[in-house]
């Protein structure tokens, strides 16, 4: 018979060496995220960015946003293998010239299992949620963000015209 001994031993080598090929994955993905972090401008879409508590009225989409804060951070902290990557769920409160404030709850995802959205649909435009920013870090997590998240929306034409999402 094997000792159990042996058993733990090869089982704890497996995980250890999928920890090494989540690091190389984890650094490849993580240097094509800082890439695609750079502001998009073009004739189809603008990135547009909000501080935290920032308001504005955007006077070519007549409605005022404000990027309330938030609610959710459970991206993968720098320098950390985790078996997920994570999501943050931004707060966006919208208001049309003709309508009510509304708050749209808009994630760096898109998965309808976990009820996360990566755009929403408001008065006949369609918003996503196209950056968030800073990355938490491995210490200090997400909890020491609170107040200093910056986001970047993208603002299209188009989607149904309501002001639901």
């Amino acid at each position: 018979m094997i000792p159990y001994k042996t058993i733990i031993l090869s089982i704890s080598s497996m995980f250890l060496m999928n920890c090494n090929a989540q690091k190389k994955t984890n650094k490849i993905k993580a240097d094509t995220d800082k890439n695609q972090m750079k502001p998009v401008t073009n004739s189809d879409q603008t990135i547009l960015y909000f501080n935290e508590g920032e308001n504005r009225f955007l006077k070519e989409y007549q409605m005022n946003v404000t990027f309330k804060g938030i609610s959710e951070d459970s991206r993968c902290p720098k320098d950390v293998n985790c078996i997920w990557a994570g999501v943050a769920v931004a707060q966006v409160e919208v208001m049309g010239t003709a309508t009510r404030p509304m708050t749209l709850e808009i994630a760096t995802i898109d998965n309808k299992a976990r009820n996360y959205s990566a755009s929403a649909v408001f008065s006949g435009y369609t918003i996503s949620l196209a950056d968030v920013q800073p990355y938490p870090g491995a210490v200090d997590g997400a909890k020491a963000l609170k107040g200093k998240y910056r986001i970047g929306i993208i603002i299209t034409k188009g989607g149904q015209d309501s002001t639901m999402k």
